[in-house]
């Protein structure tokens, strides 16, 4: 798929400087990033996410929706896997409530509008209270040029994380990042971070991937606006739930990557 959501200007020294990815083999390896973990979809599936509070993991929200009948997917049928390697993970949990953003609609392929709100915040059912496995902060969009780099599971590795230390911020417009970050299958959803001054940012989540004059790109969606709207959403469902306890009323309570 050629990219045709944006106007690109792409200089040729943009891929070139970046790093490979690195598989995290080692619990030293991986210990900064125990808190993104591969969200396994009902059996059929994965994505990658990550905490951005102990009972809050962020995500793309086209992993909520199976890719054959575009209906969502039961929440209660994801499981987060947090720092998962080798066959084991730091902490599991499964899903109590899912937020998609309310502008999003899964439409099975790309599309600038689906990028832009692919956002998702799930809540777990118990807080990962670990000492190691420490949430992320979010910040502002980063700047054109910025360094940004990427934890993801994907194809082919899917049991344990890779990192990508350094990728590029290629553009951004109208809510979508372009990066020249690696990802592929089950990298939906994963972390793009900003490293600055020692501190590391979630900045994006890695939605699509693209091709631009021959050479592979990822889209991302930015935080900011997106990600407050969930957060409001999320809590005025918990505001709801708790007024219908209080007046004694019961309440009840596969994985896609868009690829060209």
């Amino acid at each position: 798929m050629a990219l045709s959501i944006m106007a690109l200007v792409v200089t040729s020294t943009a891929f070139a400087q970046d790093a490979h990815l690195r598989r995290l083999s080692t619990g030293e390896d991986a210990k900064a990033w125990e808190a993104v973990g591969r969200l396994n979809i009902g059996g059929t599936g994965f994505c990658t996410g990550a905490l951005i509070a102990p009972n809050m993991v962020l995500t793309a929200a086209h992993c909520l929706f199976d890719k054959e009948t575009r209906a969502r997917i039961d929440h209660t049928d994801v499981e987060f896997l947090a720092g998962w390697r080798d066959g084991r993970a730091s902490a599991y949990r499964t899903v109590r409530r899912a937020v998609v953003h309310p502008d999003y609609s899964y439409a099975g392929h790309v599309n600038s509008d689906g990028v832009r709100n692919d956002l998702a915040l799930l809540e777990l059912d118990h807080p990962i209270r670990d000492g190691k496995i420490r949430p992320f902060e979010t910040t502002a969009r980063p700047r054109r040029g910025s360094q940004v780099a990427v934890v993801s599971y994907g194809k082919g590795r899917s049991e344990a994380p890779s990192l990508q230390e350094l990728c590029t911020v290629m553009a951004q417009q109208e809510g979508v990042l372009v990066t020249s970050c690696s990802v592929d299958s089950g990298s939906s959803g994963a972390p793009i971070f900003l490293m600055q001054d020692g501190q590391v940012h979630i900045v994006s989540v890695v939605s699509a991937k693209a091709e631009f004059e021959g050479e592979a790109v990822s889209l991302g969606t930015s935080l900011g606006a997106p990600l407050a709207q969930l957060q409001a959403e999320m809590t005025a469902r918990k505001d709801t739930l708790s007024s219908r306890v209080l007046v004694g009323k019961r309440h009840q309570t596969g994985a896609k990557f868009v690829t060209p």
